[in-house]
């Protein structure tokens, strides 16, 4: 048997009261796919797992959200599922904005992705590996060099820094909003280059 999490019931009881019949339903849709699931709250939000992430539920102002961990592996002839996206930063499901329980699949559908997702978990099939797309390097602005060439040790110190750790530095210059907060920074950077020291040395473990 699977385990019921008490903070859900709590979280259940918060929402608003368009969302409580849906969360209560979905809740128990999972829980019929598969008997064995455990419940948790992860992320602030309801959380179903079962040999690993199943799906979870959120409830939000004027919607609820619903999502598999490995939706891009289920079965979906009838095109149920939405791939997860952000609208105004709140994260929508794979149902897309649930306001009612009309907005829902009917329960059948909604129980054989369940079941998908609970024989993909029981087989060990993992989520493909995401490519990371890298960052394109940053060309030094006129100004930074100008200003590096004059001081010596600060500019050893960024000829030694990894790619990353000069990116660092570009970034929190060039992202000023004024020109008076970026020379502010370009000082600092040349102060703290000066002394061999990252952008980000306050954070390092010694």
């Amino acid at each position: 048997m699977g385990k019921k999490d008490k903070r859900i019931d709590a979280y259940i009881a918060r929402a608003q009261p368009f969302a409580k019949p849906v969360l209560r339903h979905l809740r128990a849709l999972v829980h019929t796919a598969c008997p064995a699931v455990n419940e948790s709250i992860k992320w602030s939000f309801p959380s179903f797992d079962y040999q690993g992430p199943l799906c979870s539920m959120a409830a939000f102002k004027q919607h609820v959200a619903f999502g598999f961990w490995k939706a891009n592996l289920l079965k979906d002839p009838g095109n149920y599922l939405h791939p997860m996206k952000s609208e105004g930063g709140t994260a929508m499901g794979n149902f897309g904005r649930i306001t009612s329980l009309n907005d829902l699949p009917n329960d059948k559908i909604i129980l054989n992705f369940i079941k998908q997702a609970v024989e993909l978990n029981e087989a060990g099939v993992k989520l493909p590996a995401q490519r990371k797309t890298p960052k394109k390097a940053i060309k030094p602005p006129a100004y930074f060099l100008t200003a590096l060439t004059k001081n010596k040790k600060a500019l050893q110190t960024f000829s030694s820094f990894s790619p990353s750790h000069k990116r660092e530095y570009l970034e929190w210059i060039t992202e000023a909003k004024t020109e008076a907060t970026r020379e502010k920074r370009l000082a600092q950077a040349i102060e703290w280059m000066a002394e061999g020291k990252p952008r980000n040395w306050k954070y390092m473990r010694n």
